[in-house]
């Protein structure tokens, strides 16, 4: 028996008890467990052998010059970005059976995490591009390893639409059923067309065609705050305003109401915000469409969109919840359970990793067990198209039992990293 197993007592001597819930008592029942984020990349060499020829020499330039930003990143912890094996062993024995991949390490020519990077200038442009394409092309490689276990993300730039395009296409055409990352724009970039600008139809088009799921991730979208002593605090103070953005361009922009079958994913952004938002948002749909006047701005019929903001919301977006603290995970009501999913954010040092377990008891203790089974993984199967039950077999191995995650858990892990442990 391995040791995740042993640890939550979730498998039976032969392994093959199912983990969906049964007509009968389901305490010793084991949940499957996908987290919606996750993170990952090549190191420097083997994105060289994935990175475009015509570019590996300059590639080797760069390389001398560039430096490594993250702790996750720093010393023998960094090897969890695309060991598989060591992926694989650390998040069984967490509980977490599959992944939806974001990327983590620092691609060919970027200044630093593809998360956290801010859109390439038009001279930066070609180079960045050549990083991207390599980092989707080692993704293409990692998540055939685990075709069943693995959804990877596929990095985009919006500068240029076209561009854009032939990467979601690449995604659609290689598997990566993550769908793509589309990154924040930073209100200092003229360069580039607000998300909110019809420019884009051309790229929604094709992500509603191709079934492509568009991932909005935290991390971006800030202007350049310049080197002072206090940029890394005022940063981090409005980092969650800037990210948090690009839902209310997409809302209020009509891109839903042009492309009713796309699907966007906010992640890592937390989710108690949202409702307030959706809230706010609704009542200025509301003044424009009964008044045609908010305060002093008047609005003509035309501006104002046929459903209410928070229509489009539960029809079109997703929220990839990580380490959900207690009130993270409450707001999965208002939001609505089925476009609520959640994440481990493995391996960085804010994930619920090694400790989901426990703060799965912390968020979710009590929680009817078919409710919070739809939150670990029967959303992100939907969205994400993991098969459930190829994953059954390994979730009745490793993951925690219904009676475990029920217990509420009475003492943080002394160790624990995660903010999630110290949020209310």
């Amino acid at each position: 028996m391995s040791d995740a197993a042993q640890r939550s007592g979730a498998a039976a001597d032969d392994g093959t008890r199912s983990a969906e819930p049964a007509g009968r008592s389901t305490a010793n029942v084991t949940y499957t467990i996908i987290s919606a984020d996750c993170h990952g990349g090549a190191n420097h060499e083997t994105y060289r052998e994935h990175l475009d020829p015509a570019w590996r020499e300059e590639f080797d330039a760069w390389r001398g010059e560039s430096s490594n930003p993250f702790r996750d990143l720093q010393d023998d912890g960094r090897t969890r970005n695309w060991d598989d094996e060591r992926r694989i062993s650390e998040q069984e024995a967490d509980g977490v059976v599959a992944e939806v991949l974001f990327p983590n390490t620092v691609p060919p020519f970027f200044p630093t995490g593809a998360v956290v990077a801010r859109p390439p200038t038009p001279e930066e442009l070609p180079r960045r591009l050549a990083g991207v394409r390599a980092h989707n092309r080692w993704l293409v490689e990692f998540c055939g390893l685990r075709p069943e276990r693995r959804a990877g993300i596929a990095q985009i730039f919006v500068n240029d639409i076209d561009e854009a395009i032939a990467d979601v296409e690449f995604a659609a055409a290689n598997g990566l059923r993550g769908g793509v990352l589309l990154p924040a724009v930073p209100p200092d970039t003229p360069h580039i067309e607000p998300l909110y600008s019809t420019a884009y139809d051309p790229l929604w088009a094709a992500c509603e065609d191709l079934g492509v799921v568009l991932n909005h991730h935290s991390g971006g979208g800030a202007p350049d705050y310049g080197r002072h002593a206090a940029t890394g605090m005022v940063w981090i103070s409005e980092a969650a305003f800037w990210s948090r953005r690009t839902l209310t361009h997409l809302l209020v922009g009509g891109v839903f109401e042009r492309f009713p079958k796309l699907k966007v994913v906010l992640t890592e952004q937390g989710a108690s915000w949202i409702a307030p938002t959706l809230a706010q948002l609704d009542g200025f749909h509301e003044q424009a469409a009964t008044t045609g006047r908010i305060g002093e701005l008047k609005y003509r019929a035309e501006d104002v969109l046929p459903l209410a903001p928070s229509e489009y919301f539960h029809r079109n977006v997703y929220v990839g919840s990580s380490f959900p603290s207690p009130v993270d995970a409450a707001a999965r009501h208002d939001i609505g359970v089925s476009h609520y999913l959640w994440g481990s954010d493995y391996p960085h040092y804010e994930a619920s990793w090694p400790y989901t377990r426990e703060l799965l008891r912390r968020s979710f203790a009590g929680t009817d067990p078919v409710e919070l089974q739809q939150v670990l993984a029967g959303n992100a199967a939907e969205v994400y198209a993991f098969d459930l039950d190829a994953l059954a077999p390994i979730a009745a191995r490793v993951g925690p039992t219904h009676a475990e995650i029920a217990e509420p858990l009475e003492a943080v892990p002394a160790d624990a990293t995660s903010p999630g442990f110290h949020r209310p």
